[in-house]
């Protein structure tokens, strides 16, 4: 796979299976390279596999998150079928028999998480509510913003704090207008209906001090507006579906300790009791790359997502046997899915391709795949093969990981070694299709990546293994101890395993918390390498914690506050070692990025500079901090290319 291959990239995803459970819609996403973005529309298959699957929309516009009608004979839809620019519109098309796709509400800004209520009337939704100031379309005139809290940014959206997120409802039948539910300051999302049609429960933020104790709760929100918080300001919990009178939801119940694997729970509605469901597997009921879903398959047995150790699957879990059990297949990545009577639908990527849709039996049995939308792609551009393997840590404990091979690989030559660390670091590498180390391995490099302590997939104590060691509850040994560790015994192990790999030929790079990894590596362990790429990294964790869009969020995981102990965060700061740095660097930043702001990379440029070290920088105009998953095609590409040329000189031999 070559940079350029990126704009071939097709995927299906958004599985939203009918009712009768005899078709399911989802959404197919490709590169359009023309216009230098993305295109996705709704598609829809016979769940048996014996009709070809057929495209349903154009996708010019955008279309996404199906969910059909609960008497499965209409389908509603997100799209952008607006002239004006972030705006969202919402359709419902006639399933069966002749029907035109009616417009049943416009937006002024971004929505989604459509909901139908049981009795077909209503579909409930998110959305973004622009202050009046957004009618000035002039930056100049606009008035100051107001601000009186803490994340009134996000990354990839801008400001949020006078654009709220509410929940509204609409008439499915487009009868009326929009009606928003929650007005006011405060935001609300993830609608799911009761089962009699007459409330909504939301997940929201609105009490005093949402913003330092971070804590988001369950509402009950009836159809005149008024409201009730049915839990208590003390977790973060989001509703996934409700059976009869229990609701089904997700969370953890301290979210001010992070990291931490999240738990399903029920609520019993009428009395508002609570439990957790899911404890027998100390596990992330979430995934890095769908986060939660959960829905209910029968009054005993729920449905969730699960990441274990590289693999993201489907779980059963029985609430009478207090068991959970993955229905999926190993040695692969879900990344959605649906249920409806008797059948399971779900979105799943392997290594060697992009997420399909398959089908199967509500248990997971009879499995037939109903997509082949990434056939063409995977002949066309070739996938390099990947293996799994597990190294030994400095303490004996195994880490997991996987090596990209180069195409048509000689054994009996030696490669160059790119060695990869993911962000979080609460995330992981898994089996599922990468294209960062596609492109890599094609480029000639041997790809080296695993999960270090501080990822997810694994037991807590794993994951909370790097907060840091003043933290109040969990306390660990902090950010680069053990994680460096854990990163340099995969090299390791990587380069004793594979004769092929030429230890002294080795490249490290990583995005956000592995950008982080490889300004510390390049500082303490730098001459394990010849060359380093450090992207959208934290450089100095102490001015992360006040510049960032999550800033006051990193206490979390470090323990103190930076005004209490700044000296903690400065501890942990590969800038303090900056000095150490002689290996040549490369780094790359997206200038509107708001996770880790691009001063992060200024102070690390200025300093080596200064010092007279190899380095280079680019900076990406009107790109965020999802550059490399998400930017625009051209600057995706462009992006590959400096990588590949900057190791390219620095670790590859002259032929």
């Amino acid at each position: 796979m070559k940079p350029s291959d990126i704009n071939r990239v097709v995927s299906a995803g958004s599985p939203a299976v009918s009712p009768d459970g005899a078709r399911v819609a989802f959404v197919v996403r490709r590169t359009d390279a023309d216009a230098n973005g993305y295109r996705s529309q709704i598609w829809i298959a016979a769940t048996d596999g014996l009709s070809a699957a057929r495209p349903l929309t154009a996708g010019e516009k955008g279309d996404s998150g199906p969910e059909w009608s609960p008497s499965g004979d209409r389908l509603a839809f997100v799209s952008h079928r607006t002239d004006k620019p972030g705006g969202t519109t919402l359709h419902v098309m006639a399933m069966d028999g002749p029907g035109e796709t009616h417009t049943i509400a416009t937006m002024k800004d971004s929505a989604g998480g459509l909901r139908w209520s049981p009795d077909g009337r209503w579909i409930a939704f998110s959305a973004r509510t622009p202050h009046e100031r957004y009618k000035e379309t002039d930056n100049a005139k606009q008035p100051p913003r107001k601000i009186e809290h803490f994340f009134t940014q996000l990354n990839g959206e801008g400001w949020v704090y006078d654009r709220p997120e509410h929940i509204y409802i609409v008439a499915s039948d487009g009868s009326s207008s929009p009606e928003n539910l929650t007005d006011g300051p405060h935001s609300f999302s993830s609608p799911v209906w009761t089962s009699d049609s007459t409330e909504i429960i939301a997940r929201g933020s609105a009490h005093d001090g949402w913003d330092r104790d971070l804590s988001s709760d369950l509402y009950r929100i009836r159809l005149d507006a008024t409201r009730e918080c049915l839990t208590d300001h003390d977790g973060d919990y989001t509703p996934h579906d409700v059976r009869g009178t229990s609701l089904a939801f997700a969370g953890t119940d301290d979210p001010r300790a992070y990291p931490q694997n999240d738990k399903v729970g029920v609520l019993d509605l009428t009395t508002n009791e609570r439990r957790w469901v899911s404890e027998s597997l100390d596990r992330p009921f979430s995934t890095t790359n769908s986060g939660q879903l959960v829905r209910w398959l029968d009054d005993d047995t729920l449905l969730s997502l699960m990441e274990d150790r590289g693999d993201a699957s489907i779980v059963r879990i029985s609430l009478s046997a207090g068991s959970a059990t993955s229905i999926t297949a190993a040695e692969s990545v879900v990344t959605g899915f649906s249920v409806g009577t008797a059948t399971l639908a779900y979105s799943s990527t392997v290594p060697s391709r992009p997420s399909e849709i398959t089908a199967a039996d509500a248990n997971g049995a009879n499995e037939r795949r109903l997509t082949f939308v990434t056939d063409r792609f995977v002949a066309c551009v070739g996938i390099a093969p990947v293996e799994r393997f597990t190294a030994p840590s400095t303490d004996g404990v195994d880490v997991d990981a996987w090596i990209v091979l180069p195409p048509n690989l000689d054994p009996s030559r030696t490669y160059p070694v790119l060695l990869n660390v993911h962000g979080g670091p609460f995330t992981q590498y898994g089996n599922g299709f990468f294209d960062e180390a596609q492109v890599q391995a094609t480029a000639g490099y041997v790809v080296v990546m695993g999960n270090p302590r501080g990822s997810s997939g694994r037991e807590n104590a794993w994951c909370q293994a790097i907060m840091g060691p003043k933290h109040p509850t969990h306390p660990g040994r902090g950010w680069g101890s053990v994680d460096v560790e854990d990163v340099l015994a995969i090299l390791d192990e990587a380069l004793r395993r594979y004769s092929f790999c030429d230890p002294e030929r080795v490249g490290m790079l990583g995005g956000s918390y592995g950008g982080y990894m490889a300004t510390m590596l390049a500082a303490r362990h730098g001459s394990r390498f010849k060359a380093i790429c450090s992207e959208r990294s934290v450089n100095n964790l102490l001015s992360e914690e006040w510049s960032s869009d999550i800033a006051t969020m990193f206490r979390v995981e470090h323990g103190p506050n930076h005004i209490d102990d700044p000296d903690e965060y400065s501890r942990m700061s590969p800038i303090r070692w900056v000095r150490d740095i002689h290996v040549p660097m490369l780094l790359i930043h997206s200038e509107n990025d708001l996770r880790c702001p691009i001063v992060q990379a200024e102070e690390l440029f200025v300093a080596l500079r200064t010092l007279g070290r190899e380095v280079e920088f680019y900076r990406f105009p009107d790109e965020t901090h999802e550059l490399s998953r998400s930017g625009s095609p051209i600057h995706r590409e462009q992006r590959f290319d400096l990588i590949l040329d900057f190791f390219g000189r620095h670790l590859q031999q002259a032929e």
